[in-house]
């Protein structure tokens, strides 16, 4: 199938449910597929949004306003402390993280009077190491991007065609995939997590990372946009705002941003 045809498709596949609730973060594809629903569906269709600790607030503000964009009924569902099976951070946390959001979005659907859930999984999902996918299968959560062979690139295509803000933002994660497994996760490390890459932010980088490591912050940024961290002032600026929010020692990944890098832990062999 071409583009057109598997959009076409994935129109169809929502469309057939009846009503649905999208699990939407605000990132490209959870975007892509609200603006899908509300096309098949139009006021049968809901976006749903768990505000949790995980989520900075840049990323509810980029929720909230595709929602008023695209025209969807959008509820937000405040999660205001960890679970402890997420907190312990066991290299299957996104698994016990999904189950416990998933199970939220599930409730609130069925409230009003919804039995669908749709998730904004894309084809590309199905190469790295992606546990919440069994929390997926489990819940019976409809993957419909997935289903109709939408890859990441198809989605960012036919979010620019309609006109979605979306269509080139750079890929985002919750912040806890910021920590290494086995670390404990709790508030105070994701707020300065976030801290952190708002500081990027507003230095002017688009795809970066702050990955930390008890009190080392380790930045990535895309590799193209390496050389123009190397600026001194740039470099203490940045520095110096990191360490402000706790972190003693400020370190950069020479090879710049990997998308799932945290998992590589999880493929290396220690001796």
């Amino acid at each position: 199938m071409n583009i057109d045809e598997k959009y076409q498709y994935l129109l169809e596949l929502i469309a057939g449910r009846g009503s649905a609730a999208v699990a939407f973060s605000g990132g490209v594809d959870s975007s892509f597929l609200c603006f899908a629903a509300a096309a098949a569906l139009g006021p049968k269709a809901i976006a749903v949004t768990i505000v949790s600790p995980m989520l900075p607030k840049s990323e509810i503000d980029c929720a909230l306003a595709v929602a008023r964009k695209v025209g969807i009924e959008h509820i937000l569902l405040e999660e205001g402390e960890i679970d402890e099976e997420v907190a312990a951070n066991p290299k299957e946390r996104c698994y016990f993280c999904k189950k416990l959001e998933f199970g939220g979005i599930i409730a609130a659907a069925k409230e009003r009077g919804i039995s669908t859930v749709l998730d904004g999984s894309n084809l590309d999902d199905l190469g790295d190491y992606r546990p919440g996918l069994k929390a997926l299968e489990e819940l019976k959560i409809m993957s419909p991007l997935r289903e109709a062979g939408l890859a990441k690139a198809d989605i960012r295509e036919l979010s620019r065609r309609f006109g979605l803000p979306t269509w080139d933002k750079p890929a985002f994660a919750c912040l806890a995939s910021r920590i290494p497994y086995g670390e404990r996760i709790d508030k105070k490390k994701l707020a300065r997590v976030e801290k952190a890459e708002d500081a990027l932010r507003s230095a002017g980088f688009r795809q970066f990372r702050v990955r930390s490591h008890d009190d080392i912050a380790r930045i990535e940024v895309a590799p193209e946009e390496r050389r123009r961290f190397f600026d001194e002032k740039t470099l203490d600026a940045i520095s110096q705002s990191l360490k402000s929010y706790g972190f003693l020692y400020v370190a950069f990944e020479l090879e710049g941003y990997s998308m799932g890098s945290m998992n590589r832990a999880l493929r290396t062999p220690r001796s």
